[in-house]
């Protein structure tokens, strides 16, 4: 499911390198996690509601591409980043 609008740009002020930030891979790793963890938590209830399936591995999908780019970019930033926000890896 989507997320709420405080709780983007909270994710975004904390991960963004500079002012107005969106695009930088870490923001982007926060709020696909954010919606990650949000759909998780649907299927506890709804565990026969395959298209939101899907969709799940599709954020999954992009999430992973986003965490592969940054670690080819900046190693150290990836490390910090998987800390912070629990993923296993």
């Amino acid at each position: 499911m989507s997320i709420k609008k405080e709780t983007k740009s909270e994710l975004i002020k904390k991960y963004s390198r500079n002012e107005g930030d969106t695009g930088s891979p870490e923001v982007q790793i926060s709020i696909l996690t954010e919606r990650i963890v949000n759909l998780t938590d649907h299927f506890k209830t709804h565990k026969k509601d395959n298209h939101s399936r899907m969709g799940l591995l599709k954020l999954v999908s992009q999430r992973r591409k986003q965490l592969d780019y940054l670690k080819s970019k900046n190693e150290d930033k990836y490390k910090e980043i998987i800390q912070q926000l629990g993923i296993r890896r």
